[in-house]
């Protein structure tokens, strides 16, 4: 059996690392990407209370706005908030 090299381990721990530090690019988007979600989810309910969550858009916005919020759970909030303003802009379609 052979043994794994410890500078290979360091690689791998290292990549590792890399992947859960999150994008530059997200830096600062947190807020953004919560406060949209909270003014999405509102205008969703809204959209349902009003009887248009039969809609196609509607549907579309919910699948986005679901999207979103796992994207801020793992800190990627450059995605969060493109989902954010994507689900938005089918809500604000339908009102």
């Amino acid at each position: 059996m052979q043994s794994i090299h410890p500078f290979a381990i360091g690689i791998v721990l290292g990549a590792l690392a890399a992947g859960c530090s999150g994008d530059r690019a997200d830096v600062g988007l947190g807020p953004a990407c919560a406060g949209g979600l909270e003014a999405g989810y509102r205008e969703l309910n809204q959209a349902e209370a009003s009887g248009l969550s039969g809609s196609v858009k509607w549907s579309k916005a919910a699948s986005l706005l679901g999207a979103a919020k796992v994207q801020e759970q793992f800190g990627e909030y450059q995605n969060c908030v493109i989902k954010v303003r994507e689900a938005r802009a089918f809500l604000r379609e339908i009102n």
